[in-house]
């Protein structure tokens, strides 16, 4: 049989699996007016855009405790 994987969920983050505080999601689902969302004053590194699964990329939001930790010197 055919797996298929679980539907991606906006309001998730890919990463940590939290809530994203995405406020463009929260307005779709409330039918209130967006509010600025706090990821519209940080830059996401593309590093921390390919760590995204493929499935979520482009669908779900990072959440903010996710994009603004420091990443570990190498």
């Amino acid at each position: 049989s055919i797996t298929h994987a679980a539907p991606i969920d906006a309001c998730t983050c890919p990463m940590c699996g939290k809530s994203n505080q995405c406020a463009m999601e929260v307005a779709k689902a409330s039918g209130l007016p967006v509010a600025p969302c706090w990821c519209a004053n940080v830059s996401f590194s593309p590093e921390l855009l390919a760590k995204v699964p493929a499935a979520a990329q482009n669908k779900a939001c990072i959440c903010q405790s996710c994009a603004t930790q420091t990443t570990s010197p190498h």
